[in-house]
């Protein structure tokens, strides 16, 4: 059995004269959770569509649970669970009915017992008519959807995407639990804790061209902190001002300052060791400010990528 889910090789696709990718080449491990990253228009959601056979590539290879999806898109739908970031359903249909529907599609082959504990977990009405919907309440249904057949491979473009913070942690732990049964999980995110969270690896896609591939850890690495200290008494900071990575907004003595850290923060920490720190607090900052940071290693670079 091969340990590979997602094989994608020399991947190019344009629309017209617009070319979306430039050869993507990425690999996804069987039961691992990775987080597909990039900012609108990278070619995120046009790589899952040519992974699903919903659009098709000029060039390149991909492989899906050992499948060509356009040899056999039926086979990879069946074993895949999939959550688009334009989940449309139809509005006149009752939840129930619709998951009867979906459940009828697939052969009736679903485990009633685990789709009850789906609806249970997410607090999800299935006595509700989809277009009474909230969006938060349309995005259960379409977690409950990809989850219920229990497929091998999950595709899920923004799964938390309108969700409270308890239903986020619900769908993590589902993730997780799915995983556990040797699912694997690719997931399109922009919020960089959940990334942290969930994903084992990371890949970045920046302008059509997967541009890094790492863990969720040296991404956090990437980020910068937003650093407010409040002294005891008044200080001056400029001792503060050589540590690697760190730079302050001022340099004039006072009893407070606030500064920008990128990647780890021992270093800092080992450094007001010398001061009288009354308070300290961190803010991180967004993948957006990560994806902006590749944006212009990629300009300074000279990139042929439009």
């Amino acid at each position: 059995m091969s340990e590979i889910s997602i094989m994608i090789k020399g991947l190019e696709k344009s629309y017209g004269s617009f070319q979306a990718l430039f050869g993507v080449d990425l690999t996804v491990r069987k039961g691992e959770i990775l987080g597909f990253l990039g900012p609108n228009g990278a070619g995120k959601t046009t790589t899952i569509r040519c992974l699903l056979d919903q659009i098709r590539p000029q060039a390149g290879e991909i492989q899906v649970l050992g499948l060509d999806p356009q040899q056999h898109p039926v086979q990879v739908q069946r074993k895949t669970g999939y959550l688009p970031g334009e989940l449309r359903l139809e509005g006149s249909l009752e939840v129930s009915r619709l998951l009867r529907y979906l459940k009828e599609l697939r052969g009736n082959r679903i485990d009633e017992d685990y789709l009850r504990e789906l609806i249970e977990r997410l607090e999800l009405d299935t006595s509700r008519t989809i277009k009474n919907l909230s969006s938060g309440n349309k995005q259960k249904v379409g977690v409950v959807q990809a989850l219920m057949h229990q497929p091998e491979l999950l595709i899920l473009d923004e799964p938390t995407s309108g969700l409270d913070p308890l239903m986020q942690q619900e769908v993590y732990q589902l993730l997780r639990e799915a995983q556990s049964r040797g699912a694997t999980v690719f997931f399109s995110s922009h919020i960089l804790s959940e990334v942290e969270t969930l994903a084992d690896r990371v890949a970045i896609i920046r302008k059509g061209v997967i541009v890094e591939r790492s863990s969720p850890a040296k991404l956090m690495d990437m980020s910068m902190r937003q650093v407010n200290i409040r002294f005891l008494e008044i200080v001056d900071p400029s001792p503060l001002h050589g540590i690697p990575g760190v730079s302050l907004e001022s340099l004039a003595p006072g009893d407070q300052v606030s500064l920008q850290v990128e990647g780890s923060l021992d270093q800092l920490i080992k450094a007001l060791a010398q001061f009288p720190v009354k308070d300290l607090s961190t803010s991180s900052h967004s993948l957006e400010e990560i994806f902006l940071k590749y944006y212009r290693e990629g300009n300074q670079e000279g990139s042929h990528v439009r």
